[in-house]
């Protein structure tokens, strides 16, 4: 029996985010070079997006590539911008096919000219889309993302625009680039790591956090239906007691 079928639709999470982990491992262990890892786990979100979509999950979002990433050699950032072309491309018709919505959060003007255009040819072609919306975190870190906000609202407070004292939580929330998105309710991470790494962290508060042994390659539907059916298992308080929410 597969997992979908403990899968209770009525409460299913609106969000997961993924840290796609060891594609690079699972091509070594497999006597292969790390490009190779990359390639498979590109054909690993397309399948996870398709179950995504099966399942009628609202919003997948992928840690696809870092602002750290590009610390990288210069031959491999080079090679993963050449694979992101190929890719975008290549699965844009499966995307219309399961009615998805692309869109990408992240510093994306650090992005090479044709990376750009092939990202916005994409998003464009499947705006209209109205299943799972799969959002590309791309050239994309947490800290960075603050900072820009921080630095927004400072202008405007300079500016007389906002007064300090009116800055909340929501404000700050609504000006981060997932202002339009729901916070995840589900972190998954592959790969056997246990960490953030810099990914989401203020959306992240109140997730619940799935860390699994298995290389990102080798993640599929099943894995995907596991980790919905352990956050349906979970007890989510925000804050409160057990007693309050069973009032």
């Amino acid at each position: 029996m597969s997992l979908i079928e403990k899968i209770d639709r009525k409460h299913l999470p609106q969000h997961i985010a993924v840290i796609m982990d060891g594609n690079g491992r699972w091509a070594r262990a497999k006597g292969k070079d790390r490009h190779f890892g990359h390639q498979e786990g590109v054909v690993a979100v397309r399948k996870i997006m398709e179950a995504a979509a099966k399942v009628g999950l609202k919003y997948l979002t992928v840690y696809t590539f870092s602002n750290e990433n590009w610390n990288r050699p210069e031959e491999e950032v080079r090679a993963l911008m050449e694979l992101f072309v190929i890719a975008v491309r290549r699965e844009t018709p499966d995307l219309m096919k399961n009615n998805v919505r692309l869109i990408a959060i992240g510093n994306l003007k650090r992005l090479p000219e044709h990376v750009s255009a092939a990202l916005n040819e994409c998003m464009e072609h499947t705006a209209a889309n109205t299943g799972t919306t799969l959002v590309l975190a791309l050239s994309y870190s947490s800290r960075w993302e603050i900072t820009e906000v921080v630095k927004q609202m400072s202008q405007e407070v300079l500016n007389k625009k906002i007064n300090p004292n009116d800055i909340n939580e929501a404000m700050i929330s609504r000006r981060l680039m997932t202002g339009e998105i729901p916070d995840p309710d589900l972190l998954v991470r592959t790969g056997g790591e246990k960490r953030i790494s810099n990914f989401l962290l203020w959306q992240l508060s109140y997730s619940e956090l799935y860390f699994t042994e298995i290389f990102w390659p080798d993640f599929r539907e099943e894995e995907l239906y596991g980790a919905i059916v352990y956050y349906q298992q979970r007890e989510r308080r925000f804050g409160k007691t057990s007693e309050q929410l069973n009032l």
